[in-house]
């Protein structure tokens, strides 16, 4: 049975702590982020992100970003970043988007996976904005099935699965927006890879 929690009646800081438990432990977690429900653990244990593909039915290949919920730990990748690279990521970072980086420093290779140079990166604000932990993530549905902006749409199996279950309530419903920034230092500038929660015209006023 996983522990179950609200950030409306158990509160931010309780359920930070929490995930912090959970994800340090080698648990896996549902939790909200900006836009839909997701599924997270650590992403150096390989036996974790194990977990999570059973969870979700099977796993597709696809590589899975890592989530930051703090700015202060996301600056474990700054050494390796280029300035254009650090001016994109401090621009558009916290939002409801997903950065594709250069990652010569191949941090993180398991949510890398083919291509271990290349590393997709969140940083998102809300309650639990400031637990001290780096998460790999994915949505929390079966595969295939749409990911659930509530959490009583995710399913049964998925919550009982995990180790903690965060309800955060009802979220926007749209997914971040991925941005390929990989080759920005070059000269080779950006491309959105999928569109989501913000406008390719933001993105562009953006990033030029």
């Amino acid at each position: 049975m996983s522990e179950r929690l609200s950030i409306a009646l158990d509160g931010p800081e309780a359920v930070r702590g929490a995930l912090e438990r959970t994800i340090h432990g080698g648990g896996v977690a549902v939790f909200p982020a900006d836009g839909l429900y997701g599924l997270a653990c650590d992403p150096l244990r390989a036996d974790a992100i194990a977990r999570i593909h059973e969870i979700k039915g099977r796993d597709d290949g696809k590589p899975s970003a890592v989530m930051y919920l703090s700015p202060l730990l996301m600056r474990e990748l700054v050494p390796s970043m280029g300035e254009r690279t650090r001016e994109a990521v401090g621009t558009l970072l916290p939002g409801p988007v997903t950065l594709v980086i250069a990652n010569p420093e191949r941090r993180y290779p398991l949510a890398c996976r083919e291509d271990a140079e290349r590393l997709g990166v969140r940083l998102i604000g809300g309650p639990l904005a400031g637990a001290n932990v780096a998460m790999l993530q994915t949505s929390a549905n079966v595969s295939g099935e749409p990911a659930p902006a509530r959490f009583a749409d995710v399913p049964g199996p998925i919550v009982d699965a995990v180790d903690l279950a965060i309800d955060g309530g009802e979220l926007s419903g749209s997914p971040s927006t991925v941005i390929d920034i990989t080759a920005i230092e070059g000269g080779g500038g950006w491309a959105i890879l999928r569109e989501g929660a913000l406008p390719r015209a933001e993105v562009e006023a953006a990033l030029g």
